[in-house]
């Protein structure tokens, strides 16, 4: 049987674990990357400067919360930690911000940004492999998903353009 998430300190146990995504028994990274998502719905109005601020500071707070929640489980990267795919989503949806509607071409912007950074982070393609073999702690934690959604990101800016037109409906279909 499967050993249950150790309670830690109460906002580092709220963080560290996604709000409670990182204890799903299956797939806590894709839960946590999905509940990003869900967040990400609130953030994605604010001018780009501020979301960028505010995943910043995210990202750097990520350093202390995945180093202490990792010292405190004895495991480096537990699978349970997820505040490093929060960070990371929100990196790899930078390109969608601000999101002022959400018509068709911004749903399917989101929904392979997601999809991307899930990508990236599972396949660990170079350098996303070297940050998770070579850089340890909390830092080490949260660097591969930085790079991951940092991927995504660039990726997704790319194939922004090719995307159906946000007058269009699903199969281009005019709303």
């Amino acid at each position: 049987m499967k050993q249950p998430l150790p309670r830690l300190p109460r906002a580092l146990d709220l963080l560290a674990y996604g709000f409670g995504s990182g204890r799903s028994p299956k797939a806590p990274g894709t839960v946590g990357s999905a509940l990003a998502v869900v967040w990400f719905a609130a953030f994605a109005s604010f001018p780009l400067p501020v979301y960028l601020i505010w995943v910043a500071i995210a990202a750097v707070a990520g350093v202390a919360i995945c180093g202490e929640a990792a010292k405190h489980m004895g495991v480096h990267d537990h699978p349970g930690i997820v505040w490093d795919e929060f960070v990371g989503q929100w990196i790899a949806l930078i390109p969608v911000v601000p999101l002022l509607n959400w018509d068709t071409h911004h749903v399917i912007a989101v929904l392979l940004g997601f999809g991307l950074f899930r990508l990236f982070d599972i396949w660990k393609p170079w350098p996303v492999s070297w940050a998770d073999g070579h850089v340890h702690g909390g830092l080490g934690i949260m660097l591969d998903d930085i790079i991951a959604g940092a991927m995504a990101a660039i990726v997704l800016y790319f194939i922004l353009p090719y995307l159906p037109a946000a007058e269009a409906g699903w199969f281009g279909i005019v709303q």
